[in-house]
C-alpha cells in the first residue's frame, strides 16, 4: 500500500489561522454564512465596529453580528491536534491570567469545549446565564446546536442546475443525507414534499469531518 505524502504544517496554516490576528485559532468561532473562522476574540472585538466577514466581506448582520457565529469545536480540535505544544501553551497563558485577577482557573479539561453559540449583549435578557463577555449558552430549544457541528458546502452536479442561493451549511453531527434532500427540495422543488425526487444531482463535502479523521 501507497504512503500517504507527508504534509507540511505550513500547507495547513491557511485553513488554521486566523485572518485577524494572524495567529492560530484559539477558541475558534465561524461565521454562519460563508463559515470562515476567527479567533473568537478578535472576531467579537472586531464585531464591534465592523458588521461584514473580514476575509469575504459578506454583511454578517446589520445589527446582531454574533448572533450569526458559532463556536467551530471540530476546527479547534483540529488546530490543537496539528500545531505542536499549542493547548499547553494556551492553557499555561490562560492560567497566569486568571492568577493574576486573583481568581481559580477553570479546569484544562474545558479547553476548547466550547459548543455555544455567540449572542449579543443586547439579546440577552432575563435570568439567561452569561459569560462576561456578553456571550450566552444554549437553551434546549436550540435545535441541536449543542452537538457537535459540521460544515457542508452543496453544488450542483449537473450544468442544468443552478447554484443554491445559501449553499454553505452548519448542521449536528447526526444529520443524515435525508435531511440534505429535504433542504434541497425546499430550496430547488419549493416543496419538501417532494425530497424523494433529489437523487445523486448534489456534491457535498464534509472537509472538516474528512481532516479530523485523517489526522486520527
Amino acid at each position: 500500500m501507497d504512503e500517504l505524502p507527508a504534509i507540511q504544517l505550513s500547507d495547513l496554516n491557511e485553513f488554521i489561522t486566523c485572518k485577524l490576528c494572524k495567529g492560530y485559532l484559539i477558541d475558534a468561532v465561524s461565521i454562519t454564512e460563508c463559515l470562515h473562522p476567527f479567533c473568537k476574540s478578535c472576531i467579537v472585538k472586531y464585531s464591534e465596529e465592523k458588521r461584514e466577514c473580514p476575509v469575504c466581506g459578506i454583511l454578517i448582520h446589520q445589527s446582531h453580528p454574533l448572533n450569526y457565529m458559532s463556536f467551530d469545536r471540530t476546527l479547534q480540535d483540529i488546530v490543537y491536534k496539528i500545531v505542536p505544544d499549542l493547548k499547553q501553551k494556551e492553557r499555561q497563558r490562560r492560567e497566569v491570567f486568571y492568577r493574576s485577577l486573583g481568581k481559580t482557573p477553570p479546569p484544562s479539561e474545558d479547553l476548547g469545549k466550547e459548543t455555544h453559540v455567540l449572542v449579543s449583549k443586547e439579546n440577552i435578557t432575563g435570568a439567561v446565564p452569561s459569560d462576561s463577555d456578553g456571550l450566552t449558552s444554549n437553551f434546549d430549544s436550540d435545535y441541536h446546536r449543542k452537538d457537535e457541528q459540521v460544515n457542508i458546502q452543496l453544488e450542483p452536479g449537473s450544468d442544468n442546475l443552478e447554484p443554491l442561493t445559501e449553499k454553505y451549511l452548519r448542521l449536528s453531527s447526526r444529520a443524515t443525507v435525508t435531511h440534505l434532500r429535504k433542504y434541497v427540495a425546499q430550496q430547488v422543488l419549493h416543496d419538501i414534499s417532494k425530497f424523494h425526487e433529489v437523487g445523486q444531482v448534489i456534491f457535498f463535502s464534509l472537509i472538516k469531518i474528512l481532516m479530523f479523521q485523517y489526522l486520527n
